[in-house]
Order: C-alpha cells, then sequence, then structure tokens
C-alpha cells in the first residue's frame, strides 16, 4: 500500500466516526476568528484546571489567531444550528459575508465570544500546542464551562450530519392492544407549520383511533429529514424542497407567501403585496431553513437588497417583535391568529408576483412500511390540509 493509498483509507474510515460539531472561536490582539471542528477531545478534568484539545488545520487563520490571543472558546452546536456549521467551515455564506452574523453571540469573562444557544461552551486559556502533520493540536485549560437548560448534540457521521436517538431494543409499549407497538406515531414538523395544524390532527388522530403515545420533533428542514433517516421519527411535515429519491412525499397544498405587520403599519390597508412595497423596510427574519434562503432570494432575484433587522428561530418571538413595530415578518403560510402572545395586533397579507414556495408534504422513507397511527395521520393530513377544512 502506498503512502497516498494509506491515507485515503484513514480518511475514509474517520469519515465513518460520529464526532460533535463545534465552534472554535477565538478574540483578542490577534483579531476575531471562527472555524467548525470535529476533532475535539477531553483531556482530564483533574488538572488544575479542566482540559481538552481541539485540531486545527495550520493554515487556517483561526490557527494563527488563537495563537496570539491566548485564549479560545469551543462551541459544541446544538442538532438544529447546522446552518452555523455550515457557515464557519465555508460551505455557506451570509448575506453580508462576515461569519459571525450566522448567530448572536455572547462575550464571556476572558473576551472569547460564545454562541448565545450553544448547547455547551467552554472558554479556556491557551495551555500549549504542538504542530502534527498539518494540523496544530491545541490544549485549552477551561476557564468556564457555560451549559443549556435542554437539546442535543449535533453530530456528524458518514459525511452528514445527525442527531443522537435513542435506539430501543423492544418497540412495543406497556398498555398496547395488538401488543406489536403500533400504538405510537413519531412526527416531525416544521416550527412554522406546527402550532396551527397538528394540535387539530392529533385530536382528530385520538378521536379516530383511540389512545396512542407521541413524539414530536420540531425543528427545520434539514434537523427533520435527518431525524426521517436516523429513524426517530417516521413522518415529516415539511417543504418539498430538494427531496430525494430516498424519500416518499404526500402531497397536502401548495404554500403561498404571506406578509405579515403590526396592526398600524402604513401598509396594513391594502389588500395585498409586492416586493417592492417591501423594498427598504426591516424584515424580523425567521431564522429557520428553507424558509430564510428562499425570502432571501426573492429579493436578490429582484435585484432588490432586503434590509433584515433581526433574526430569530422562534415563531412567536418573531411575532411579537412584528407586533412593536421592528418590521415585517414573511411565513410560507398563513399565520394563525391576528394577536401576538401578549394581545397587540398583527395583520397578513398576501405576497404576490413572486415564484411560489412549493407545496406542504407529509415525508417518509421510501424502504419502511408506515406504522398504523402514521398511516391514519396520513390519512387525517389528506382530508383535513387538503381540503382546507
Amino acid at each position: 500500500m502506498t503512502a497516498q493509498q494509506a491515507r485515503q483509507r484513514f480518511i475514509d474510515g474517520m469519515s465513518l466516526a460520529a464526532t460533535s460539531v463545534n465552534i472554535v472561536t477565538t478574540d483578542g490582539p490577534d483579531g476575531r476568528a471562527g472555524i467548525t471542528v470535529s476533532a475535539m477531545s477531553s483531556v482530564s478534568a483533574d488538572t488544575p484546571q479542566p482540559s481538552l484539545l481541539v485540531c486545527i488545520h495550520h493554515a487556517s487563520r483561526a490557527s494563527r489567531a488563537i495563537i496570539g490571543n491566548g485564549r479560545f472558546c469551543v462551541n459544541l452546536l446544538r442538532d438544529d444550528q447546522s446552518y452555523i456549521s455550515d457557515v464557519f467551515a465555508g460551505r455557506l455564506k451570509t448575506p453580508d459575508g462576515d461569519r459571525f452574523s450566522a448567530c448572536e453571540w455572547v462575550q464571556s469573562k476572558n473576551g472569547t465570544p460564545r454562541v448565545r444557544d450553544a448547547l455547551v461552551a467552554f472558554h479556556c486559556r491557551l495551555d500549549r500546542h504542538m504542530k502534527v502533520g498539518t494540523h496544530h493540536v491545541f490544549f485549552g485549560a477551561v476557564e468556564e464551562t457555560v451549559t443549556a437548560t435542554g437539546g442535543r448534540a449535533l453530530i456528524y457521521a458518514n459525511r452528514a450530519y445527525g442527531s443522537p436517538t435513542r435506539l430501543l431494543a423492544d418497540s412495543t409499549r406497556p398498555g398496547d392492544s395488538d401488543g406489536d407497538g403500533e400504538r405510537e406515531l413519531r412526527l416531525g414538523c416544521l416550527a412554522t407549520f406546527g402550532p396551527p395544524l397538528v394540535p387539530a390532527m392529533l385530536a382528530r388522530l385520538q378521536e379516530d383511533c383511540g389512545a396512542f403515545d407521541m413524539h414530536l420533533v420540531e425543528g427545520d428542514q434539514q434537523r427533520l429529514l435527518e431525524c426521517l433517516r436516523s429513524g426517530e421519527i417516521e413522518l415529516a411535515m415539511l417543504h418539498d424542497f430538494d427531496l430525494a429519491d430516498e424519500f416518499h412525499s404526500t402531497p397536502l397544498h401548495d404554500l403561498r407567501v404571506h406578509v405579515l405587520m403590526a396592526g398600524d403599519d402604513p401598509l396594513a390597508g391594502r389588500e395585498e403585496l409586492t416586493l417592492a412595497d417591501l423594498a427598504g423596510k426591516p424584515l424580523v427574519m425567521l431564522d429557520l431553513s428553507p424558509g430564510r434562503d428562499y425570502f432571501l432570494s426573492l429579493f436578490r432575484d429582484a435585484g432588490l437588497e432586503p434590509s433584515v433587522a433581526c433574526r430569530s428561530s422562534s415563531v412567536e418571538m418573531v411575532r411579537g417583535l412584528v407586533g412593536y413595530g421592528f418590521g415585517f415578518g414573511l411565513f410560507a403560510t398563513r399565520p394563525a391568529g391576528n394577536r401576538t402572545s401578549d394581545g397587540r395586533t398583527l395583520v397578513c397579507r398576501p405576497l404576490v408576483g413572486i415564484p411560489g414556495p412549493g407545496r406542504l408534504v407529509l415525508a417518509r422513507r421510501r424502504d419502511r412500511t408506515p406504522g398504523r397511527m402514521a398511516a391514519a395521520f396520513t390519512d387525517i393530513c389528506r382530508r383535513l390540509v387538503t381540503n382546507g377544512s
């Protein structure tokens, strides 16, 4: 075996290892920098300060900045934060070209930037480093650990993102009338569609089939597809964007973009709106894929530059900010209700003269036969959503 063959076999073999996905950041005299890293490991909790290590390519700006600044932060991402990973890996670009605009940040006591809602962050003083081949191995003395209240780690294996899932040796649940584990529904939905649609469908399912166990996942398109692949969920209510052949989809209805505004917005009196009406006005961006990228592309394809005032992955937060006049919001379906959570008036108008955002579909893996609850839920979706009832 040649050295090149051995190298390739090693790379291919390591691609099968499941690792956490981390953003390593630094700031200080040598500037701010950040990079996506999977090579992170605990070293010891019993050194004078707990210690960990990360490996970063020597040519990376982050490597040079960490050495110059003498400190870094390891941000372990949640399983719905793959967008941040892709930005800091250079696979995606933010609208302004600054990687750090991909999310919100908190400055730590030692000056290193922390992803505000990372699963966990380790703020480190650079203890020592060495170069091995093409990479620097950085040993960090952990000065502060900040842990989120909930969530699961984003992992990377087989050159794809995933999330940890408990593997159950026996799917049968106590109390199953048929004893075959068919009284469970494992469902995922986009956060934008779930609240106005799913509860009524689950209530109808219970009326039709009796009591059942539920496992619900809310997230962006990428997370839901990963959950389908892993088997964590059987069904996912999502966009028909970029669905691979491995998924079977049941069309529910065509989506239509709506503009959400405060009740006293000057445009609230219009029956419908165009992109030109919105040009230059602040946008409160619902920061979930694929809607986020679709909405931004609408403006750019029309030769307009969207003015993003702020971003949030929470539908209710976007509704609240819109209600207080921070900007308008865009949704791929008509938002439910005309009030914010604290009672402020909202107005919703269709956006016309644009290519549609596709369809809402119910997707499942082609290689798996849907269980009893999944099949019944699919039938209910066809009747309720497709018919608009």
